[in-house]
């Protein structure tokens, strides 16, 4: 099995260009490192990365005025946003089971 990607912990976000731009599967999490529903789901989504490598993981800090998020609506933290070339294919809002998280990363 191949070993699992690290993700990215962005300092400063990427742009929607960039993102638009990215090829492959990438799993955008939105949140921060003091939100308490986002460290509650910080187990399951390790256990999930480990088994999907294929998928390119970007956690991105987000706020108010943070233009990354706003640019995909995002109101909840946690929220992922399932990439495929770029494109959305799913979301997932203040998910706290791997399971429903490996469903989602398990598309098509």
């Amino acid at each position: 099995m191949p070993k699992p990607k690290p993700y990215l912990q962005e300092t400063e976000a990427p742009t929607r260009t960039a993102v638009d731009a990215l090829p492959g599967l990438t799993l955008l999490e939105f949140g921060t490192d003091w939100c308490g529903h986002c460290l509650a789901a910080q187990a399951a989504l390790a256990e999930v990365l480990g088994q999907v490598p294929q998928w390119h993981h970007i956690k991105v800090e987000d706020g108010p005025g943070r233009l990354l998020g706003r640019s995909y609506r995002v109101k909840l933290w946690p929220t992922l946003v399932l990439l495929r070339d770029g494109q959305e294919v799913a979301r997932l809002v203040r998910p706290t089971r791997a399971g429903e998280i490996l469903d989602a990363l398990s598309l098509p």
